[in-house]
């Protein structure tokens, strides 16, 4: 059926509820969005579903999340694993508790026990709440940073990690089996109630997930010393970081936490900002407002589902509030976490730092300075999460730390997904103990960057919506795949990396090996004296996306080299758009 045939059935199928028949008829004489909406199914990638919310099979709805559900029910099933259950958790978006109940009803139609928190929780608490129920599996219900119109669903396996190859090609292959929604089990609340497949989990997993956090703190003396002096602004930006990032501030000591007031309660329609997202400098401009009022040492800010943490802090040399990348508190934490351990003898001789290809490369310099190994995996934080399940099935490797650029990493491994909240209690420890030292972040940012050297990175991107959008993105990757550029700005490129092909091409001597990692769509290019570019297509967003991260003898150097570098890749994507 082509999109208004599927559009007339969703319309007349007494499947469907009146509010979404409601809805469809609203867009009767549009026939561009009846086209966008019913032109596909919302596609279950390798981390679940992510769509604009509304009607049809390409939009986030009751009926799209139903059918995940039961594609995913229908594999636990086929592996004989119902009886450990599954963990349900959701943020603050709207329809978010809806989408979590759907998929809890649909599991006890199953036969699959759902454990749902009664309200929202960040996403790293579903990881830790998984793993501590002895779950098959878990979902949540978020779209993390996108902006409000979205919502989605992320399923994680046992081990606590968002699904990984072979798990998610199968999983995908049994949601893509369901061709009929009528396939679909669901049962009411009060029927999975009494069979006892719906129960309610909360302050129990709250309270344990707060105590694993705390034994990872390294100096509680120092908290001690000097959480009465240090300022914090925070925002949770109107999502499921508030009470969480609050309690382990309280608990460690931290007095003087001030919250923004106008981002302080959940609202999925994000009032006070137009892109809930902690990498978008906007989102702090109320957060900065406060800071400047109460002089705060850090300004913080979580996205919706609290995975994700960006960063500011006060330079007392100029009295302005500086931004941070996420490379840049990735790396505040690393050292941190490095040059501690080694200072009080917990630092393992077989540890191990993960990040991934488009993350910062200082960190290998760290590593490289206090022997532990680094790590590179494709991007996205299951990767990372993925190698603390091999460390410990081989013993070979102790996890340290995993972050990547885009503002996540994990102290601990109490979760298996990037986790702010913890996140905040690392950076504001450790900014307790520099501030014993007399040096604020910012002080101690510089100084990394004397010491490893000056690199800087950045990212360019390009939005392509809708059907057209994604064929234009594909386009462009192709036609960078095929004409293999020689040079970015004024650096050579030295080795090529496809890894949907799985070639990594020296281009000197066009000798050509394996890239060593999972297939996926991904271009990189290695450039002459550290310097680097890798293009992929997001897997959340219509976008494509061009990283680029350069070294430069000093700070002014490395400005330089980064412009070029991103004038030229801006001309690119002009010129890819042309030929798309």
């Amino acid at each position: 059926m082509d999109a208004r045939e599927i559009y007339e059935f969703w319309l007349t199928d007494s499947y469907f509820d009146e509010k979404t028949k409601e809805e469809l008829r609203g867009i009767a004489e549009d026939e561009k969005e009846i086209e966008e909406r019913f032109y596909k199914e919302l596609e279950f990638g390798t981390g679940g579903l992510r769509g604009i919310i509304g009607a049809g099979t390409n939009r986030m709805n009751i009926y799209t999340v139903r059918k995940a559900t039961q594609g995913l029910a229908n594999f636990i099933i086929r592996e004989q694993a119902q009886e450990k259950g599954v963990a349900i958790a959701y943020d603050s978006r709207n329809m978010s508790p809806e989408f979590a109940e759907e998929a809890a009803l649909c599991l006890a139609a199953n036969g699959i026990r759902a454990y749902i928190f009664p309200s929202l929780r960040p996403t790293p608490m579903l990881s830790f709440a998984l793993r501590k129920l002895g779950c098959i599996a878990g979902i949540v219900v978020t779209a993390s940073h996108n902006p409000p119109e979205y919502n989605g669903y992320k399923v994680y396996w046992e081990d606590g990690a968002q699904i990984t190859f072979p798990k998610d090609k199968e999983i995908i292959g049994e949601v893509k089996g369901i061709t009929d929604y009528a396939q679909v089990k669901t049962t009411s609340r009060e029927e999975a109630l009494k069979t006892g497949f719906y129960q309610v989990i909360g302050e129990e997993i709250d309270d344990a997930y707060m105590e694993e956090l705390k034994k990872l703190v390294l100096h509680p003396e120092i908290i001690q010393q000097e959480a009465k002096a240090l300022k914090i602004v925070y925002t949770p930006l109107h999502g499921t970081g508030n009470i969480p990032v609050r309690r382990v501030l309280r608990e460690l000591g931290f007095a003087n936490v001030y919250v923004v007031k106008e981002q302080e309660l959940p609202d999925g329609s994000f009032p006070t900002v137009s892109y809930p997202n902690p990498e978008d400098k906007n989102a702090f401009v109320l957060a900065l407002g406060l800071a400047k009022e109460v002089d705060a040492d850090i300004v913080l800010a979580t996205d919706p589902d609290a995975d994700r943490l960006g960063v500011y802090a006060k330079d007392t040399k100029t009295g302005e509030y500086v931004s941070f990348t996420g490379n840049m508190s990735g790396m505040l934490i690393l050292e941190y976490q490095l040059s501690q351990r080694k200072e009080l003898g917990l630092l393992p001789e077989n540890g191990a730092v993960v990040t991934t290809i488009v993350s910062g490369k200082m960190a290998r310099e760290a590593a490289k300075a206090y022997q532990v190994e680094l790590i590179e995996t494709l991007t996205g934080f299951k990767y990372i999460g993925e190698q603390i399940k091999f460390f410990e099935q081989n013993q070979e490797k102790e996890y340290i730390f995993g972050y990547e650029e885009s503002y996540g990493c994990l102290v601990g491994t109490h979760a298996r997904d990037k986790d702010a909240v913890v996140a905040v209690m690392a950076l504001c420890e450790a900014a307790a103990y520099y501030k014993s030292q007399g040096m604020t972040l910012c002080d101690k940012m510089q100084e990394l960057f004397e010491v490893y050297r000056y690199y800087k990175e950045d990212l360019c991107t390009v939005t392509l919506k809708g059907q057209d959008g994604a064929k234009q993105i594909d386009a462009m990757m192709e036609k960078l795949r095929l004409d293999v550029p020689k040079s970015i700005g004024c650096m050579r490129v030295t080795q090529f990396r496809d890894y949907r092909e799985d070639v990594k091409i020296d281009m000197a001597s066009g000798k050509k090996t394996g890239t060593g990692l999972p297939k996926s769509n991904v271009l990189y290019f290695e450039l002459e004296n550290s310097a680097w570019c890798c293009v992929r297509p997001s897997g959340t967003e219509p976008k494509i996306k061009f990283y680029v991260g350069v070294k430069g003898k000093s700070e002014e150097d490395a400005k330089a080299l980064m412009q070029n570098i991103t004038e030229d890749v801006t001309r690119c994507t002009v010129g890819l758009q042309m030929h798309s």
